[in-house]
């Protein structure tokens, strides 16, 4: 290995600091106000963002935070801190640093915290496995300019995307079978990602291509009837059209087509936060229980898991080897 000084950013994309409508409504007034995430002329979303989606929805998101929230805080900030406390431990004298595109802890302060040790390398790993201009691209913009601010930077290495790497792959095998040795193999596998908005992928985002190579990897690793697997996207926002087919309105007609047993995964996000938990665990499931569903399980985002910890470790040294 180097003798270089390295030190890892792994970033994500953010939470509340509580789940009260004021905070509610600092976060998502950041997110929100990113062109990468919403890339609508300023002179028209501003007022719908401040005047409608604000004051309205942050009370509602607030109720929802509030069936998840944790006594140790958000569960997105409970597994990434987990995640960097497991990974520094295995990467020994490496520094790991965990920062958010919105909110705390934010990157300003975590970058500033790894430059302060005179790196010699920075290793900046967005914890989203499939690229997007509206996650993944966001980093990058807003670690550019934070590092606008430095006279000296690191060398830097951006980790784009992991979304065939074999130890991901292999990470989401193990959580599916263990879902499958505990409640017995579904009628269907529901591969869940987070939507986004179809004009992005027609203007050249490459999301829908990394979940598509997800999905093809998985399916050709799992001892289970490809024909039984179903690729949907979630949290879509909004009247305009998102990737489909919609996870929602699959559950929704599941039923209806002698589907009584469904087990979803959401291999998109690395963490479990209100998307996993809120959304699918409960919005979902009852969609699916409601419409004559007879059994569904959510299987948990690879989180702080043994194999998770090892996958970032081999994201890290492929780096630095």
């Amino acid at each position: 290995m180097s003798c270089k000084k390295y030190g890892v950013l792994l970033v994500n994309l953010g939470t509340p600091d509580a789940p009260t409508p004021e905070a509610i409504k600092r976060y998502l007034a950041k997110f929100l106000s990113d062109r990468r995430v919403v890339d609508l002329p300023s002179f028209i979303w501003k007022p719908i963002l401040y005047g409608l989606i604000l004051p309205f929805r942050s009370s509602r998101v607030a109720k929802l935070y509030q069936e998840i929230w944790t006594e140790e805080g958000s569960p997105l900030l409970v597994y990434g801190r987990r995640q960097q406390k497991l990974l520094e431990e295995r990467l020994v004298d490496i520094p790991v640093e965990l920062g958010m595109t919105y909110g705390s802890p934010s990157l300003s302060q975590t970058i500033n915290n790894l430059l302060q040790r005179d790196l010699d390398d920075l290793i900046i790993l967005p914890l989203y496995p499939q690229y997007s201009s509206t996650t993944t691209a966001a980093v990058f913009d807003i670690i550019s300019k934070i590092l606008q601010g430095y006279r000296t930077i690191p060398s830097l290495h951006f980790i784009r995307s992991y979304a065939a790497d074999p130890a991901y792959i292999a990470a989401l095998k193990e959580t599916i079978e263990q879902s499958f040795a505990k409640h017995g193999q579904p009628d269907r596998l529901i591969i869940s990602y987070h939507g986004i908005p179809e004009r992005l992928v027609q203007r050249g985002d490459i999301y829908s291509q990394d979940c598509q190579t997800t999905t093809r990897l998985l399916i050709q690793e799992l001892d289970y009837p490809a024909d039984k697997i179903m690729m949907t996207y979630q949290s879509r926002f909004g009247r305009l059209p998102w990737l489909s087919p919609y996870t929602d309105k699959t559950m929704e007609a599941l039923p209806g087509q002698g589907v009584e047993h469904v087990q979803v995964v959401c291999p998109g996000f690395s963490a479990d936060c209100l998307e996993t938990l809120e959304e699918i665990d409960q919005q979902n499931k009852k969609i699916f229980l409601d419409a004559g569903g007879k059994k569904f399980e959510y299987i948990p985002a690879l989180n702080d898991h043994a194999s998770q910890i090892l996958l970032l470790g081999k994201l890290i040294t492929d780096v630095i080897t």
